[in-house]
């Protein structure tokens, strides 16, 4: 049986969210995510699994190099789990910019 870590878990730790930080934009080998910290590169490659098995990245075979990548899909759980909140609090902001334009158009 797969063991698949609990996404939430993943992304609790400040490394491994800057790791997708830095693979949101472009692929990157093990090696060239490790130079951007002060750890080792099997402490880095540790982060990583931990992140492939999340289904958070994805990692593909280019020659003799393997190269990690963002996987929108395994994002996807995070975003479904926030949403409900944005939205909560887009409502409380636009609730509050109308109680703003209200006192300040009656202090006028």
């Amino acid at each position: 049986m797969k063991l698949r870590r609990d996404v939430f878990q993943a992304i609790a730790d400040p490394t491994r969210r800057t790791i997708i930080t830095l693979v949101a934009t472009s692929a990157m080998t093990p090696s060239a995510i490790a130079e951007n910290f002060d750890y080792s590169r099997q402490t880095i490659s540790k982060h990583i699994q931990i992140l492939t098995e999340c289904e958070i990245l994805e990692q593909e075979q280019k020659g003799r190099e393997i190269y990690y990548h963002l996987n929108p899909n395994g994002m996807k759980q995070i975003a479904d789990f926030i949403e409900p909140f944005r939205k909560l609090w887009d409502n409380r902001f636009n609730n509050l910019e109308a109680v703003m334009k209200n006192y300040q158009s009656n202090k006028k």
